[in-house]
């Protein structure tokens, strides 16, 4: 799990989805994410991924920041909101447009039996039909890379996912594609964030690939589990981080991923002054 020696500025980021507040288990990869990029004494940005418009709170957003602030994490950079870069994900969707990297899909999930996706639609579409959302042509081959935290890793994207989607039916862009464009937009080099999102890195490697943008680093941390085993989320119905104790949740979190607790830990800032030499001695930074 060594860090490589690669002589280059260290970007960062945290990308909560603004469907309400922090809770333990995003404070987890929160956590990951600011020591990765402070031990490398590298920037660390905020970016809100209120893409999903159907599952954005109000006000979500300014209550996470509050949040990181209270919890000694402080963004190096003005936030970005995904809802204020439209125009830039349309401009990007027309240009793989163009060189007939997309093309439109007229399947209903009720059609699509689960696994890889068979291409029903990549030679067009039949007369009448309409698209209803928007796949990415994926190229052949196996996509390998090493994740810090997990190991190496490697998946045949289009054997084992197939064309998948960029655009959905409800017009809205996917998940998938805005994060690629985002990363390589803001510099992006390492990319700290939940196992639950292991899967998806092969796809946005591809993606990245076929923009031309360099793919960020990655590792994945491992996830805080409910007494059912599932993961922690807003979903789940996870309590909200409490402010009153700040200490103590970052305690938590800081266990949770493997280190033995600090000791005299009276503030924020104390935990952070040990916390980053550590993180930065167990990863060989």
């Amino acid at each position: 799990m060594a860090s490589d020696k690669r002589s280059y500025h260290y970007i960062g980021r945290f990308a909560p989805s603004p469907s309400g507040p922090l809770h333990d288990g995003s404070l987890v990869a929160a956590m990951a994410s600011y020591l990765d990029a402070r031990a490398h004494k590298g920037q660390w940005l905020l970016r809100i991924e209120d893409i999903d418009a159907p599952r954005t709170i109000a006000g979500a957003d300014k209550t996470i920041m509050a949040q990181l602030s209270c919890l000694g994490m402080q963004w190096d950079a003005p936030p970005v909101w995904q809802s204020h870069r439209l125009d830039r994900y349309r401009t990007v969707f027309e240009q793989l447009k163009a060189r007939q990297l997309v093309y439109g899909c007229a399947c209903t999930r009720r059609q699509l039996t689960g696994g890889a996706y068979p291409g029903t639609c990549s030679r067009g579409l039949a007369a009448g039909q309409q698209a209803r959302a928007w796949r990415l042509r994926v190229p052949a081959g196996v996509v390998r890379f090493v994740d810090l935290w997990q190991g190496p890793q490697s998946q045949d994207v289009a054997a084992e996912v197939g064309d998948f989607i960029i655009k959905r039916a409800d017009g809205l862009w996917a998940y998938q594609f805005v994060v690629v464009i985002d990363d390589a937009d803001q510099g992006v080099t390492d990319i700290v964030r939940g196992m639950d999102l292991l899967n998806s890195t092969a796809r946005q490697r591809v993606l990245a690939q076929l923009l031309g943008a360099r793919a960020p680093r990655t590792m994945h941390v491992p996830l805080l589990l409910d007494e059912a085993g599932q993961k922690l989320s807003k979903q789940n119905h996870a309590p909200p981080l409490d402010h009153g104790n700040a200490v103590a949740a970052l305690e938590k979190a800081w266990k949770h991923l493997g280190f033995p607790l600090l000791p005299r830990i009276e503030s924020v800032s104390e935990f952070w002054a040990q916390a980053v030499p550590r993180w930065a001695a167990r990863f060989n930074i």
